[in-house]
């Protein structure tokens, strides 16, 4: 009986070739900036991609100050966290959170939309954001990705 054997694809490390990408979130909406960026850090992007791997991108934003909700989410929604004491509920809006560090809220977007593991967690450190338009990676030539 003649059989068809398919073999998956895994990259090795030393296949893996990371760039450097530079993304302008300018009046752009959080949500869809932050799914792309999430995709270009896995590296889903890529023919080699394998899930368990970091085959991305490093991905430096700019004008994360200058991102945009949809409707009345920027004054009506709220998000939460806790400290894990009693009573240690904390509620702040996306617009409170602009004044105090803009770039916390791509952030916490991106690191939403990654696996909840210790690949996450390395993923992380590639993403490189900023509340203007100037960044200090110019040595690495980023290529500028449209979204």
């Amino acid at each position: 009986m003649n059989t068809i054997t398919n073999k998956t694809y895994s990259a090795k490390p030393d296949e893996i070739e990371k760039k450097w990408v530079l993304v302008d979130a300018e009046d752009q909406p959080l949500g869809r900036v932050c799914s792309r960026i999430a995709a270009l850090l896995r590296g889903k992007h890529k023919p080699q991609f394998t899930p368990h791997m970091d085959t991305g991108d490093n991905v430096i934003v700019i004008n994360a100050d200058k991102v945009t909700l949809s409707g009345k989410k920027m004054t009506e929604k709220q998000q939460f966290r806790h400290s894990g004491y009693t009573g240690n509920e904390k509620f702040i809006t996306p617009a409170e959170q602009m004044e105090k560090d803009p770039t916390i809220l791509v952030r916490q977007s991106v690191k939403g939309m990654l696996p909840k593991n210790r690949l996450g967690r390395k993923l992380m450190t590639n993403l490189r954001v900023y509340a203007g338009p100037v960044h200090p990676h110019t040595a690495q030539e980023p290529e500028k990705i449209e979204l």
